[in-house]
């Protein structure tokens, strides 16, 4: 098992940096933990084990505890929270408030994986679930082993195995009765339907995975086909992508709605037909400006010439200083900045992403309105908004761009405007700033 486990872990091509283990308690996430601690020596992963309390089981702190004590036996770092959700949360809201921690983990650690115990059993429930609930052929396709800041390197190993593995190396763990609560869409499917299913089809379990591979090599291939119509000229953006609406209006309704469904997931949405449909339509008639509202929280914006998707509105972000002095690094928002001392060039670009500064401790804000600012080679101030259109920035994605401000005065828009204001002399001392979209 632990061979299969590390020539399968080194399959998925994982480059070594800090992880997050999701340890639940239960057999399959100890038999993940345990896994992976076999195979430190060739996977060199930097292993951090996070237990997510959901205080719905009268048990839940005495799992923390045990949970905490197995990462102390493994000399590892440990971190647990007690989400509160009760017992009448359902399996939605415990996913959403788990997974949201868990994030907010790996971002307050610098940690690059979150690993999860899913496993090919999960796999073929996931497949039958979504089909019950009306999935397309992208639901179908089930679970990724890498999706995002997810891997899931369990996919390929069933629960008996991983039941079988726990008990031959007399490890602890925890069998939750949530699990087995048929108010729970997954457990009543787990429990009272697949074992019936098995007894009339032996192998359902295998053809359901059938389902999902087949439907992954589909949505794989219109994934790839966003980059082979050269014409779509498909972008990623710090809030979406972008695309170019001509050329979609052009295409042949079911391919243009086929494309605009891979266009959503490229940015981590899903995209039904019907809707899908909407946005084809909406690219042959719309003009500058206009938008389009997709479901949970989605927008489609005309801008110009191309279409832009813009992902569910974040929390509005906080305004963050940003000292002269030291070298650093920070995510704000969908952006990434970094800055370093370093002496300053020649010349400087006014829409560039990379801006020297005379050494002066600065604000990074938000963009408001009736900002001005004073462009390197011109006169006078501009509006921040006048800058913001000869740049091609869509009105929907102005709202969380990076400024950077000197006591009121905006001294930088990143890709949009360089001030003249803390221009360094070339060859000077300077802080060096550098933004780019995450």
């Amino acid at each position: 098992m632990q061979e299969r486990f590390a020539s399968h872990l080194a399959s998925l091509n994982i480059h070594p940096a800090r992880t997050i283990v999701a340890v639940s308690g239960g057999p399959d996430s100890v038999a993940l933990l345990d896994l992976l601690l076999q195979g430190q020596e060739s996977h060199h992963l930097d292993l951090l084990v996070a237990h997510a309390d959901h205080g719905i089981s009268l048990e839940s702190g005495d799992v923390a505890a045990r949970v905490g004590e197995l990462a102390r036996v493994a000399g590892l770092p440990f971190v647990t929270a007690r989400l509160g959700l009760g017992p009448g949360a359902s399996e939605t809201e415990a996913r959403e408030a788990r997974y949201g921690w868990l994030r907010r983990m790996r971002e307050a650690h610098d940690a690059k994986w979150i690993f999860t115990a899913h496993h090919a059993d999960d796999q073929a429930e996931t497949v039958l679930l979504r089909a019950l609930g009306g999935s397309g052929p992208a639901g179908l396709a089930g679970m990724k082993p890498i999706e995002g800041d997810i891997v899931r390197p369990l996919l390929g190993f069933s629960r008996a195995e991983l039941m079988a593995y726990v008990e031959s190396r007399g490890l602890w763990y925890w069998h939750d009765p949530a699990n087995e609560d048929a108010r729970h869409l997954r457990s009543w499917l787990r429990h009272s339907v697949m074992p019936r299913l098995r007894d009339r089809i032996t192998d359902v379990d295998q053809r359901l995975r059938d389902v999902g591979r087949q439907a992954a090599a589909d949505r794989t291939a219109w994934d790839a086909a966003l980059d082979v119509v050269p014409a779509l000229d498909c972008q990623v953006e710090p809030e979406g992508a972008s695309l170019d609406a001509a050329s979609l209006a052009r295409l042949e309704p079911s391919l243009g709605a086929a494309l605009a469904m891979a266009w959503v997931r490229r940015t981590g949405g899903v995209l039904g037909l019907r809707h899908a449909s909407r946005v084809v339509a909406f690219a042959k008639r719309s003009e500058s400006g206009a938008r389009l509202e997709l479901p949970s929280g989605w927008v489609v914006e005309r801008g110009f010439d191309r279409l832009l998707l813009l992902r569910p509105p974040s929390p509005v972000v906080a305004e963050v200083v940003l000292p002269s002095e030291t070298t650093g690094e920070l995510n704000w928002g969908n952006w990434r900045l970094e800055w370093r001392q370093e002496s300053a060039p020649q010349v400087q670009e006014r829409n560039g992403m990379t801006a020297w500064f005379v050494p002066e401790t600065m604000l990074l804000r938000t963009w408001r309105a009736g900002d001005r600012v004073a462009p390197i080679g011109g006169t006078g101030r501009r509006l921040a908004v006048r800058c913001f259109q000869d740049a091609r920035v869509p009105r929907m994605r102005r709202s969380q761009w990076p400024v950077l401000d000197r006591e009121g005065t905006v001294i930088w828009i990143p890709g949009v405007c360089r001030s003249s204001l803390l221009l360094p002399a070339a060859g000077s001392p300077a802080l060096r700033v550098d933004v780019a979209p995450r």
